[in-house]
């Protein structure tokens, strides 16, 4: 984590009302409301709209795999170095289909050993895209197994997912309870 503490702290239980609630969907019904979304609360125009792009990112709309997108966003955290990003992407990544072992080798990146042809075509783009805003013609080659509509979603992908992790580390969003940092990840 970039920040001991918040520099923008999260909303408190009583502060979250209906307008936040209903912008996070039933998967999120009866569940702590996790401190991305309560720190993102105070801005409540800029949350809604966040979670409807989010939305898109998330949901079966965006072409990528469950699991290619996984891969993508939890390079893009790791490149970052975001922790909170990681924490919570870690176990959807698991839920999404990512190994344990595929889990931790993507902090090592593409060059690392065991990644199909496929995986590694998305670790480069996706690290270029973090390092230079821009897909190398040999890296938008190797993606020629993606659609025009899956380039896209990758692109846009590791974009929402920059965004995501630059408010986090910025403000200063602390783990939620449960979650533990990836000791990779620990700046203290």
């Amino acid at each position: 984590m970039r920040l001991k503490k918040p520099r923008i702290y999260p909303l408190p239980d009583d502060a979250i009302g209906d307008d936040i609630r209903s912008q996070l969907g039933s998967q999120f019904e009866g569940q702590h409301v996790l401190n991305v979304f309560r720190t993102l609360g105070k801005s409540l125009k800029a949350y809604r709209r966040f979670m409807g792009w989010g939305g898109y990112i998330l949901s079966s709309d965006n072409d990528l795999s469950p699991r290619d997108r996984e891969l993508v966003i939890l390079r893009t955290g790791y490149n970052w170095q975001s922790g909170y990003e990681w924490a919570q992407h870690a176990r959807i990544g698991s839920a999404c289909g990512l190994s344990d072992e595929e889990i931790q080798r993507i902090k090592a990146g593409p060059q690392a050993t065991g990644w199909s042809h496929r995986d590694r075509a998305l670790l480069n783009a996706t690290d270029n895209l973090t390092n230079d805003a821009f897909i190398s013609d040999t890296n938008w080659a190797a993606l020629s197994d993606f659609s025009e509509k899956q380039r896209m979603d990758l692109v846009m992908t590791v974009g929402q997912y920059t965004q995501v992790s630059m408010m986090l580390n910025s403000f200063g969003v602390q783990l939620d309870p449960g979650y533990t940092l990836d000791p990779d990840l620990d700046d203290r």
